[in-house]
């Protein structure tokens, strides 16, 4: 059985296009070190219209591949996490299986998890539980976790952000994971959601922010 599971590497892609914290402190008239301060952020990335999640993501699984010179047919797992819907079907990771279909790995499980914040940490905890589980293959796992994420104008725009995250998941890692010390508190809320798939923005309640 695998050992001391957890994340071997990773690497994280922002898009090049931002908004100065400062410089939207002040187009909103709100106090200066508002989000600077408050919110702890210089920049909020944003992507334009050559980027979305699946070309993050991309960029994020190839950048740590290559740099850390894995072998597509080395990943047994991927996982997505996102809350950035593209497609109402056809899921993030079949985007990203054009990497590893280029050496023939096409054996990979694994699937998109969809839930505003935890997405990513599902994906994250599926990867972890496969590798320490007896279905596991003997190869790695690869989390993506990826979002775009745009709010209408008002106290929450400043939280918005872009980016993607890949993180390669085995044994022996330097930061490994704990699993039974971890919980999970869940319920059925309308707090934060999408309802209308044709705009980017969510509903959120007050208690939210």
């Amino acid at each position: 059985m695998a050992k001391n599971v957890g994340i071997l590497a990773m690497d994280i892609y922002f898009p090049p296009t931002c908004v100065q914290q400062e410089a939207l402190e002040a187009h909103d008239g709100a106090s200066k070190g508002k989000y600077t301060i408050g919110l702890g952020q210089d920049c909020m990335a944003f992507c334009t219209e050559v980027e979305d999640v699946i070309s993050m993501s991309l960029t994020a699984v190839t950048s740590l591949l290559a740099k850390y010179k894995i072998d597509p047919k080395q990943i047994g797992r991927l996982e997505v996490g996102s809350e950035t819907v593209i497609d109402k079907s056809k899921s993030i990771k079949t985007f990203l299986m054009q990497i590893f279909e280029k050496s023939g790995n096409t054996d990979i499980e694994g699937v998109d998890s969809t839930n505003a914040c935890y997405g990513g940490t599902a994906a994250l905890f599926n990867c972890v539980n496969w590798v320490e589980s007896s279905s596991w293959d003997g190869r790695y796992g690869l989390v993506v976790c990826t979002d775009s994420a745009v709010y209408a104008e008002g106290p929450a725009r400043p939280t918005g952000g872009a980016a993607a995250i890949a993180m390669l998941i085995g044994p022996d890692a330097p930061i490994a994971f704990e699993s039974k010390l971890r919980g999970s508190h869940m319920s059925h809320a309308y707090d934060f959601y999408k309802p209308n798939l044709a705009s980017e923005y969510p509903v959120m309640q007050p208690n939210c922010l």
